[in-house]
């Protein structure tokens, strides 16, 4: 039902240590996106999302209260399956204001049994809303891809910010401008963390999973979609040639123009 309903930019918020720079109390009049620990930083500046989501049951389990302050807040939640299950488990009461939504990965819906990637792959070659590459002779080609309509899934990345933004895009958005997407681990988080820290398995799928899914939606999504994308982490790990990096000036001035042009 919020397929289409949004237009013009949004700033979509990651856990990165540079979202706590950055000054989001700015920018407030900006639709945002959060996930999983970044609602925290928005909350430092007393912002509600207009989307927030979580795919990560152990997220829930660690940071409970996080996501029911999301449900009650956001303008919007979406939480997969086990996501959806840990939360209720721990808080059978939570309260749904925002409108919450059941997001899928793609081959992984609860309707239909799983195929393999390869074959998913081909079964959507033709689909205009369901884009992924496709390989007879290597196996992660096929798990590559962008969803321009949630209804029929999401490709993971093994990042939710790269979920974000698909979320994003089937809201309507032209423009979304990345904070916190630093991609780098050893630099921790933007919020203070438990003792019971998530381990991070960036630097494991970073080169087979998260620059590969980055790279195929500079390459066949941008200019199809009429969504493009910028990176406000001028430290990002991400390349400049994958994602655009914008300095705050940069930023300004670019918002400036389109205001413009609106």
């Amino acid at each position: 039902t919020c397929r289409n309903s949004c237009h013009g930019p949004v700033i979509i918020v990651a856990s990165g240590p540079s979202a706590a720079s950055f000054p989001l109390e700015k920018y407030r009049h900006i639709p945002m996106i959060a996930m999983n620990g970044s609602l925290l930083r928005l909350q430092q500046d007393n912002i509600k999302p207009i989307f927030y989501l979580c795919d990560d049951p152990r997220f829930i389990k660690n940071r409970t209260q996080v996501v029911v302050d999301a449900a009650v807040t956001a303008s919007n939640i979406g939480l997969n399956g086990p996501s959806l299950d840990k939360l209720l488990q721990l808080q059978p009461d939570c309260a749904f204001n925002a409108h919450h939504y059941l997001m899928e990965r793609v081959n992984r819906s609860w309707q239909h049994k799983p195929v393999s990637d390869l074959r998913y792959a081909w079964s959507i070659r033709h689909d205009t809303e369901l884009l992924s590459d496709f390989s007879l002779l290597r196996r992660k080609p096929n798990r590559i891809g962008f969803s321009t309509n949630l209804t029929k899934g999401y490709f993971s990345a093994r990042t939710i910010p790269y979920a974000a933004l698909q979320v994003a895009c089937h809201m309507g958005f032209n423009q979304a401008f990345l904070v916190g997407l630093d991609l780098n681990p050893a630099l921790g988080r933007c919020y203070a963390e438990s003792d019971r820290v998530l381990k991070s398995t960036l630097d494991i799928d970073y080169d087979d999973f998260i620059l590969p899914s980055f790279t195929f939606m500079q390459e066949r999504i941008q200019q199809a979609a009429h969504f493009s994308v910028y990176n406000l982490s001028t430290e990002s790990r991400l390349p400049d040639t994958v994602v655009p990096k914008l300095t705050l000036p940069a930023f300004d001035a670019l918002l400036s123009t389109m205001a413009l042009n609106t």
